[in-house]
């Protein structure tokens, strides 16, 4: 008996050791470092962690750090300096960033070319050689809103548009905008008339009563955290119907849920797919120089039927086949 319990004991010894050698890859966890550069209730940075975590979380140890430059822009370099500090404690084996700011003031300063880490960057808007990008450790995912396929949209609701002015927010995302309206402007189906860049919300109100003259819609974008008259930052779900209160014409926005006529919309979660899997390639060893920098090829046609009949507009039936219709909600 005694030797037959020493022999089984053996056995499964010698079993333990030659499964652990037979594990598949997958089961040693990377360490993921996600910097995003605005707040963990922004609706954009939940819909690129749901992907992330959905591309990585089996795989992978994830830490987030949100550097809140909406609401507090001036803050941006200290949180940079935070995640700098976190990414020398966690010593990740892949980093995701978020957004332009993420990308001046972390990335550039502290890891391109500095460090071995892969570094995949979701959500640029500006040319990425701005930051010198692509680097020796850096690839990512780039931003570009679908501007020219909203206005077509728009144009087979409202045939009747002849122009547009742009609401655009001073930052970089707002002069990437600009630069890719400029850029682009001969293709679109409503001429481009030009842009406004408010500060406040007082300034964004005055101006979009001028535009109720001169205009046949306006283009909204984020105003994510321009303060109001009291200094406090204002959430766009709270921005977009004042604006559409105040201007009382179609207002083409990505919050359609929010009571914008129609968009093209994009999403983070396209965002966060496409840079995690980038990151988990390299992550496995594909050289960041294999891995070429890319951008949002999705979207979902967004009608609001309520904003539809609210401004007497009867469109085809051909138009709304296969869009996403929602009414306005306040939430």
């Amino acid at each position: 008996m005694k030797k037959f319990i020493f022999c089984a004991i053996v056995i499964v010894a010698m079993s333990s050791i030659l499964l652990s050698g037979v594990m598949p890859a997958h089961a040693a966890k990377y360490k993921v470092l996600v910097v995003l550069s605005y707040e963990e209730d922004y609706l954009w940075c939940q819909e690129i962690k749901q992907a992330v975590d959905s591309v990585l979380a089996d795989s992978s140890e994830i830490r987030y750090f949100y550097m809140d430059t909406k609401k507090n822009p001036d803050g941006g370099p200290q949180k940079a300096q935070e995640a700098y500090a976190l990414y020398q404690e966690f010593q990740p084996d892949g980093v995701i960033t978020a957004d332009d700011n993420a990308q001046s003031m972390f990335v550039v300063p502290f890891l391109k070319d500095k460090v071995k880490t892969p570094v995949m960057f979701a959500g640029v808007n500006a040319d990425p050689a701005k930051y010198g990008f692509p680097a020796s450790n850096v690839s990512g995912i780039l931003e570009r809103d679908p501007i020219r396929e909203t206005l077509v949209l728009a144009k087979q609701l409202v045939p009747t548009l002849t122009n547009f002015v742009a609401l655009l927010p001073d930052n970089t995302t707002g002069q990437a905008l600009e630069l890719q309206m400029e850029t682009d402007k001969a293709e679109y189906p409503i001429a481009y008339a030009g842009k406004k860049v408010p500060k406040t919300v007082d300034e964004l109100m005055a101006m979009v009563e001028e535009l109720k003259q001169t205009s046949d819609t306006v283009m909204y974008f984020t105003f994510a955290g321009m303060p109001n008259a009291q200094g406090e930052a204002m959430a766009d779900k709270d921005l977009i119907p004042m604006v559409i209160e105040k201007y009382g014409k179609p207002v083409l926005t990505q919050g359609v849920i929010y009571g914008g006529l129609c968009a093209i919309v994009k999403t983070g979660n396209e965002q966060g797919d496409v840079a995690a899997r980038m990151l988990l390639e390299a992550m496995q060893g594909k050289p960041v120089s294999e891995i070429p920098i890319t951008q949002n090829q999705f979207g979902r046609r967004v009608i609001n039927v309520e904003t539809l009949k609210k401004l007497g507009i009867t469109p085809s039936p051909d138009v709304l086949r296969g869009a996403e219709l929602v009414k306005t909600t306040m939430q």
